[in-house]
This record gives C-alpha cells, sequence and structure tokens, in this order.
C-alpha cells in the first residue's frame, strides 16, 4: 500500500476538529496532525515504498510538540519499527481491509514550550506574551524568544498548547484556499512541452592513408 491509500483510510478515523497534511514540525514535516479543542495528535504515515531511516528524527520532532504520536504502517514496516519507538507510541498496521490497531497512543508527557511555539508564527507568539504581561515581547527575536521559552517558569504549557491550537485550527481555511488557488493556477497552465532531443550528429569516419 502507498501513502494515499493509508491517509484515504486514516482520515475518516480522525472525528472532531480538523486536520491538517504535512505541517513543519521540528526539523521534519508531520505527514497529518489531528488538532481539537483538546489535543494535538501526529500520523506517521509509512507505506510499502518508505524507509525508516528518519523515524528517530520524526520522533523526537513529534514528541516535542503533539499530546499523542502514531505511526500507521503497513505489516511490511511492522518488527522492524516497534523496537524503534517508546510505549507511549501508537502503532496503526494498513492491510487492504482497513487499518488496524496494534497498540494505541498514550499521553505523551515530553512536550516543551520552546517547539510548540515553533509551529505558530513568531508574531503569534509575541501576541501570546504580550497578553501574558510579557512587555518587552514585541521587540524580541525568534532566538530571544525560544531562548526565554526554554528557561522560564512563568509560562503555563497548558495555555500555550491551547492558543496553539487555536491558532493552527483558525488558519486551516485559509491553508485550503491557498491550496485551492495554487491547484486552479497550475490547471490553467499549458502542458509543458519536452523539448526535442536532437539526434547526435554522425561523425564522419576519417579516410585512412
Amino acid at each position: 500500500m502507498n501513502d494515499p491509500e493509508i491517509r484515504a483510510l486514516l482520515y475518516p478515523l480522525l472525528a472532531g476538529g480538523v486536520h491538517i497534511n504535512e505541517l513543519p514540525t521540528g526539523t521534519t514535516r508531520a505527514d497529518v496532525v489531528h488538532i481539537t479543542e483538546h489535543f494535538m495528535h501526529g500520523y506517521e504515515v509509512k507505506g510499502d515504498g518508505d524507509t525508516l531511516q528518519r523515524v528517530a528524527n520524526q520522533l523526537r520532532c513529534y514528541g516535542e510538540v503533539y499530546d499523542f504520536v502514531t505511526f500507521v504502517v503497513t505489516e511490511k514496516h511492522l518488527a522492524k519499527l516497534l523496537p524503534l519507538l517508546p510505549e507511549w507510541v501508537g502503532v496503526l498496521v494498513a492491510t487492504a481491509g482497513g487499518l488496524r490497531a496494534h497498540r494505541a497512543a498514550s499521553y505523551n508527557a515530553t512536550v516543551a514550550l520552546a517547539p510548540l511555539a515553533r509551529l505558530i508564527l513568531l508574531e503569534e507568539v509575541k501576541q501570546f506574551l504580550l497578553a501574558r504581561g510579557l512587555g518587552g515581547a514585541s521587540t524580541l527575536r525568534g532566538a530571544e524568544i525560544g531562548r526565554f521559552l526554554r528557561t522560564t517558569n512563568t509560562v503555563p504549557l497548558s495555555a500555550l498548547a491551547q492558543y496553539v491550537r487555536e491558532r493552527l485550527m483558525a488558519r486551516l481555511p485559509e491553508r485550503l484556499l491557498w491550496r485551492a488557488e495554487r491547484k486552479a493556477e497550475r490547471e490553467r497552465r499549458p502542458p509543458r512541452r519536452k523539448p526535442k532531443q536532437k539526434k547526435p550528429v554522425a561523425r564522419k569516419k576519417a579516410a585512412k592513408v
């Protein structure tokens, strides 16, 4: 099974809220993120044609921001994947008959302020900090805000998490509109013509003397 086929099985299971495809997360992109008022659940899809080379980095990035994480894989990957995952990560197995739950995701207790804030725009983070009475936030650069969030005890994780969920959910209509416009633009363009390949010019053999 390939990625689109697996996603088609996953989407109907994401009840309530919204889901976002290819959400930038740390140094990677989460295939699907299900966002509701109460949680964010990151899903990583591994079809038959995928490898497990990036699992360690994906786990690190997802573990810093998502309340729940689940890998959705084919039988081909299951045996090799399981030793790479901590017990709190969920696993769904994709088959021709649908998705089978190998184990449910447990709550992730490793979410951190600074990585979570990077899911939204810098200006949005500044607005959040200003609303909490941190008046100097408007002049801080991204790296300075990151250092502040890594060391502060004055910003509740639950408050920032709720704000991030609200901002991401609010931006979904804009994302969908942008994608629709891009798709329409591509469809309006004339199909590209393949350049004609020049036939190699046969070299004349030098006359033997």
